[in-house]
């Protein structure tokens, strides 16, 4: 198994969109096997199998992409089936966390439908069921949430045992990032709850460097980082090649997820599948946010702090505040931010030693995430 990301024998070709159409028809046999498993316990318990269906068969597989051209980047076959099994785990620990960060931000909504909280909490209603409707939602949106969080350590681990079969040290430095790649999530999930509630006391500084933070934690490394440095670890990859990896692809997190604090206030509701604003009566303070207060009036500053996490807010206010984040600079100042970090992210990505054609792809997938709509 390769250590570097040198140049080796031309690979068996596989597109992008093959790769991921191989990983979703992965996905859903797998989902499929879990229905059968759950229904031979009880057949009322598959829906939560199907709620994690629902919610995962949708999606643009960034995180499995990032990860294929890792593997290809420390110089293993991107037909290979372990790299795809790879990137069925990663769509289920992105599930698992949609799933639970609706609870935590009280989303109705996701990619369009119910989120998977309110789903449990319709089927309640619909059923005429005993006991309260919302809590029951609650209750088993979390649970659907820790099923896919185990059902990804299941997968995860089943390709570990395999490519330790032929590499003990990738497989240790695989499950290595798997393991920080959660740890981080959780706790930048958790700075991200607790500046909703603490982040109107914080100076400005402070109160950006927070926001940055956050969005390392809860999404820049999971999004990008982790799962680009997963797929050259379990391919075998030096420490050398792992860290030029986290180094141009931390940026291009942040990028990433500089555009969706973006969207979440300026966003077009039938692109997202969110509500437009949505962000604002969530109260998420992001970058976007701390740079508006910044640079607004002692009045601008009070009437964010006064309608931010506002989970009634008109649409009448929300397109107030929205003027006011715009006319602050502050939306100018994240599309400079996230171009700034493009291009450092590209200038790295122009000096990987791998095939001219794994770096295009990279660079293709890097600008989509960046310039998305959605």
């Amino acid at each position: 198994m390769p250590t570097a990301g040198s140049q080796t024998s031309e690979p068996a070709p596989l597109s992008a969109t093959e790769f991921v159409s191989s990983v979703n028809d992965a996905l859903q046999n797998y989902l499929e096997q879990q229905q059968q498993r759950v229904e031979s316990i009880a057949k009322e318990g598959t829906d939560l199998v199907a709620s994690i269906k629902a919610l995962s068969l949708g999606g643009k597989r960034i995180r499995p992409l990032f990860a294929w051209y890792g593997w290809q980047i420390a110089g293993s076959n991107p037909t290979d089936e372990r790299i795809r099994r790879l990137g069925v785990s990663l769509e289920l620990f992105q599930a698992a966390a949609l799933i639970h960060d609706d609870i935590l931000d009280r989303s109705d909504t996701r990619r369009g439908q119910p989120s998977a909280h309110r789903s449990f909490e319709a089927l309640h209603v619909g059923r005429g069921w005993d006991q309260d409707a919302e809590h029951f939602g609650v209750s088993a949106g979390i649970l659907a949430g820790d099923l896919s969080l185990a059902l990804s350590e299941e997968v995860f681990a089943s390709v570990v045992l395999d490519i330790a079969a032929g590499c003990a040290d990738a497989a240790a430095s695989a499950r290595k990032v798997f393991d920080d790649m959660r740890f981080e999530v959780m706790t930048g999930q958790y700075l991200d709850i607790r500046e909703e509630s603490a982040g109107r006391f914080h100076t400005p500084d402070v109160a950006l460097e927070r926001a940055m933070t956050i969005l390392q934690y809860k999404s820049a490394k999971y999004s990008v980082e982790r799962p680009l440095m997963l797929g050259a670890a379990a391919a075998g990859a030096n420490p050398e090649l792992l860290a030029q990896l986290s180094k141009l692809s931390l940026p291009l997190g942040e990028a990433f997820q500089l555009r969706d604090d973006q969207l979440g206030v300026f966003g077009d509701s039938a692109v997202t599948g969110k509500p437009s604003g949505d962000d604002l009566r969530e109260g998420k303070r992001t970058a976007l946010i701390a740079y508006a207060r910044s640079a607004s009036t002692a009045a601008g500053q009070q009437m964010i702090d006064d309608h931010l996490g506002d989970n009634e807010l008109s649409e009448a206010q929300i397109a107030e505040l929205q003027d006011l984040i715009r006319n602050s600079g502050a939306e100018t100042k994240i599309e400079q931010l996230i171009e700034a970090k493009a291009q450092e992210a590209f200038a790295h990505i122009d000096t990987l030693q791998c095939p001219t054609a794994v770096r295009t792809g990279l660079r293709t997938l890097a600008e989509a995430a960046i310039n998305r709509q959605k």
